[in-house]
């Protein structure tokens, strides 16, 4: 079964609302619906979008345009999530997996693909990021090397070496 969502203006812009960007261009999802046995489900699609961001370093806007296939499969009995007690529990490797709803909400997967697939820190063209350092007015910044939390002890350790030397 063939699916296919692309939202009017005024739901992109309450996607970008709820996505915390200035605007939602374009967004489409298209693919098809696969049964999977007698009662599952496999969602095969391709988002598109082109989404206007802000710069996180110039706060400039920033277009990003993506295209990328999407998995979602469709459980009609889902694994039990609740392990015993003090048993280890293992991360499953397919995060793509849903209990089967009443029906599937296209919107809603969209808005979560878009979510995901949206950079999490977006530069405009040219801007790198710059190092700050913020301290109290008088006092110097810490750097990263002595952020580190072995830094001391190398100087400890040379330290240390030239005493050795300096008592034999």
């Amino acid at each position: 079964m063939t699916v296919s969502y692309a939202p009017d203006a005024a739901a992109r812009t309450a996607m970008a609302a709820e996505l915390e960007v200035p605007e939602v261009r374009k967004l489409r999802l298209e693919g098809r619906l696969v049964p999977e046995g007698k009662r599952d489900w496999r969602l095969e699609a391709t988002l598109g979008a082109t989404v206007i961001q802000t710069c996180v370093v110039t706060l400039a806007p920033v277009t990003t345009r993506i295209d990328e296939p999407l998995t979602r499969r469709y459980l009609a009995h889902m694994p039990d999530p609740e392990p015993e007690p003090g048993a280890e529990v293992e991360i499953p490797s397919d995060v793509d997996i849903e209990p089967l709803p009443e029906s599937i909400d296209l919107a809603q997967v969209t808005l979560e693909a878009l979510a995901l697939a949206l950079p999490p820190y977006p530069r405009a063209e040219g801007v790198e990021a710059e190092d700050v350092a913020v301290t109290e007015p008088g006092k110097s910044p810490m750097t990263d090397e002595e952020a580190r939390p072995f830094a001391g002890l190398a100087g400890l350790r040379d330290r240390l070496a030239g005493d050795d030397s300096d008592t034999s």
